[in-house]
């Protein structure tokens, strides 16, 4: 039996809610809510929930054929969707969309190695074929790709100018003694067992900056998106060595670099393709909603959707989803393999379990000052994050905090039962699912 006032509040939520129904007219109420927004962000409750990736491809196709959006900037390594980037702007020798996504080996393989986001890039390649003007692009935001952007930077200036390669070849050497494991570098360098490359990454990153101009046009031979990659790749090696140092100590130092790093990527971007840059961003809730309406916030964590709020205002559009139970594809710890696993039904308490209560299945919901409910679901309440990892064992501590919706985002998209997406590698942990919990009895 619900209380007086939650029932007035799912009842109000009821009122609200756009149901989806998967029409074309679904997301309508969204892009009118879009506007004239230059940024739209568009979350995920999990990284591993198919219902979430097909959802944000059909919200971006429309908004690049209808809102004139011209940039997709995903929750990826730079080097790895400048791949895909490339691809879909015919300047590449991949001759399918599944070649353009081999870039993504690192875990979690399965975020970008998935058929929803091949149905996707296959879309772009499609769109972007007889347009000569206005191709959408495909960008990464995040900074795990320390040697991957060291090399890129390396093969672009033994193109443009060897003197300089040479020079970079110096500072890079830094990292010799680590091969390519960052946190043994990030550990031994933060406790000062061994030097760090903090200079030497940012002498690097100051000469490509200092040279911008010369390295972008020597011998005619280099484009200004080919520098432009080149250039955010030393960006990242500098924001990524500091990250790895600063991840032994504080977590709150190490989150506020990725995310900052993040929102500097989306600012040149930004700055790169011009006054009429409009662009799309793909990535987690926690990501993507406000930090200062959440825990996270209150104990000094920033994040990429805070700041684009800060930054574009009225211009920024921020767009979470939620479910209540299904499956998910997640790992049960890092470098662990791709699992099939059941999304226990949410907790007593959350915002999941109250939008459950309203018995829409799918349905969009406003959270703009308006709405009817929107004061009511102020009061903090809990909500469920799932990133790569999921721990079911310890659902309550692993994997909610507490949030006020409607300051976190300006809308929510409520699916209520999702099923875990497909990864193009399934292993057999995938392919079996979870063993359920009454095994061996099965009752």
């Amino acid at each position: 039996m619900l209380a007086r006032s939650e029932h007035n509040l799912v009842h109000g939520i009821r009122r609200s809610a756009s149901p989806l129904t998967g029409e074309v007219t679904d997301f309508d109420p969204l892009l009118k809510l879009v506007g004239d927004s230059r940024v739209v962000l568009i979350g995920e409750a999990t990284h591993g929930t198919h219902e979430f990736y097909r959802l944000r491809a059909q919200i971006t196709k429309r908004l690049i054929t209808e809102k004139e959006f011209n940039a997709v900037a995903v929750e990826a390594d730079w080097p790895d969707a400048y791949r895909i980037n490339q691809y879909i702007r015919f300047d590449s020798d991949d001759e399918e969309a599944v070649d353009a996504l081999a870039g993504f080996q690192r875990f979690p393989a399965w975020m970008w190695r998935n058929a929803d986001v091949l149905d996707f890039v296959g879309w772009l390649r499609n769109y972007n074929e007889h347009r000569h003007a206005g191709r959408v692009g495909f960008y990464g935001l995040d900074l795990y790709s320390l040697h991957a952007s060291m090399r890129a930077v390396l093969d672009f200036l033994d193109k443009v100018d060897p003197d300089a390669a040479r020079r970079a070849r110096y500072r890079y050497a830094c990292f010799e003694n680590f091969g390519e494991d960052t946190q043994a570098y990030g550990y031994a360098s933060s406790f000062g067992l061994s030097k760090s490359c903090e200079d030497e990454v940012i002498n690097q990153w100051m000469e490509m900056r200092r040279r911008a101009a010369d390295l972008a046009r020597r011998n005619g031979r280099v484009g200004r998106d080919e520098f432009f990659f080149a250039e955010q790749n030393a960006r990242l090696v500098k924001n990524a060595e500091q990250y790895y140092r600063a991840m032994f100590h504080e977590r709150v130092s190490s989150w506020n670099l990725r995310d900052t790093h993040m929102a500097e990527t989306l600012a040149a971007l930004v700055r790169h393709l011009g006054a009429k840059a409009k662009v799309v961003i793909w990535a987690h809730n926690s990501h993507v909603g406000d930090a200062r309406a959440t825990e996270m916030g209150h104990r000094g964590e920033l994040n990429l959707g805070q700041l684009v709020r800060q930054r574009y205002g009225k211009n920024a559009t921020l767009v979470g989803f939620t479910t209540y139970t299904g499956t998910v594809t997640a790992a049960s710890g890092w470098d662990n393999p791709a699992e099939r696993k059941h999304v226990r039904p949410a907790l007593p308490g959350s915002y999941e379990e109250l939008l459950h209560k309203t018995d829409i299945p799918n349905f969009l919901l406003r959270l703009g000052k308006k709405e009817e409910v929107t004061s009511a679901l102020r009061e903090p309440r809990l909500e469920r994050a799932i990133g790569v990892i999921y721990l079911p064992q310890s659902e309550r501590a692993s994997h909610y905090f507490h949030a006020q919706l409607p300051d976190q985002f300006d809308v929510i998209l409520h699916y209520d039962e999702t099923r875990a997406v497909e990864p193009l590698e399934r292993t057999a942990a995938w392919e079996v699912g979870e063993v359920p919990e009454t095994y061996p009895s099965m009752l």
